[in-house]
């Protein structure tokens, strides 16, 4: 069995490779190829020339901004390019590049671990917790404000490290929507998948991490670190596409917006923010996302990051859900 071991970039070779041009990237008669622009077209796919760059061209990306993993992430070492296992939803061609932000040198045999939900906002592995019938997120936002105050003040410090994983235990066997893939000479991955759904406090997103200094082996990747843990968005102009369509258009729980999401911070490839192409008049026969994330190779994120620092932001509760009311007081 060939035995490929992710080494450490040397940064002082010169640029060698692409920027952030897509080549075009085929998914049967229903899909569009890939595109490195943000747009959207209602014609034939376009295949737009790959640049070389030179050592003065300017193609060095800031570094992708750093999250939470979430309680859903597991390691289990899925390597495969197709993540649906025959689930429901629009197809989706993810391609995933990454490059040091350094110098724009592509990352070759880095492993990209990806996973996310269903169309209804569920998870594999914790389809009790994530779709309410377990522990995990509260499904809904309080009806009503607390009539006391709290008392007392705490007696000891919280157990269990810094937070913002909040790391929660499988309570089914499932694996859909999951697995990782190692990266080409050019620094690329590619996912089929199906585009996610949604549940309550979040924008529709898809976790990733890259995974470094560690031996691919049997089709697992051992030993190592991550030098990047994020979260991918999509446009809303797509969502709203999308979430008119079955299965989607059956989830019944509130939308959250990117502009209402407690991590999403913005609209470039930074932030996470995917460059889609698709048909309008045909938006179920596929989508096409592809984004250039630029790390260090070097550093070490465990998944533990919220953005802007240590402490999430609340989240805005989404259109349509109740106002909370005060509890009368007693008396009144």
């Amino acid at each position: 069995m060939e035995e490929t071991s992710a080494q450490k970039p040397n940064r002082r070779e010169l640029l060698i490779a692409g920027g952030v041009s897509i080549a075009a990237a085929g998914l049967g008669a229903g899909y569009l190829a890939s595109s490195a622009s943000a747009s959207t077209t209602a014609g034939s796919a376009h295949t737009p020339t790959p640049t070389i760059p030179t050592p003065t061209s300017k193609l060095c990306l800031p570094l992708s901004k750093e999250t939470i993993e979430g309680p859903y992430y597991l390691d289990y070492d899925k390597y495969r390019s197709d993540i649906t296992e025959h689930k429901p939803g629009v197809p989706l061609l993810l391609r995933i590049r990454i490059v040091d932000s350094e110098n724009c040198r592509p990352l070759r045999n880095k492993a990209v671990d990806i996973w996310h939900c269903d169309a209804l906002g569920i998870y594999s592995s914790y389809e009790k917790s994530s779709s309410g019938d377990g522990p995990g997120f509260p499904t809904a936002f309080p009806t009503a404000f607390p009539t006391d105050a709290p008392t007392g003040f705490p007696t000891a410090f919280p157990t269990g490290g810094p937070g913002g994983g909040m790391h929660a235990e499988p309570d089914s066997s499932t694996t859909y929507f999951r697995g990782f893939q190692m990266t080409d000479r050019n620094g690329w991955v590619t996912f089929r998948s199906a585009f996610p759904g949604w549940y309550i406090g979040r924008a529709i997103h898809i976790h990733v991490k890259v995974h470094v200094n560690g031996v691919f082996r049997h089709g697992a990747y051992l030993g190592g670190n991550d030098c990047h843990t994020g979260q991918l968005y999509f446009p809303e102009k797509l969502i709203e596409a999308v979430s008119a369509l079955r299965p989607y258009s059956t989830n019944t729980k509130p939308r959250t917006t990117n502009a209402q999401d407690m991590l999403y911070t913005g609209d470039t490839a930074a932030d996470g923010m995917l460059s889609v192409q698709y048909d309008r008049r045909h938006v179920a026969r596929g989508i096409s996302a592809s984004i250039t994330l630029g790390v260090d190779p070097d550093a070490v994120h465990d998944g533990q990051d919220w953005p802007g620092g240590p402490f999430p932001p609340f989240p805005t509760a989404p259109p349509g859900t109740p106002t909370p009311t005060p509890s009368p007081s007693p008396g009144s």
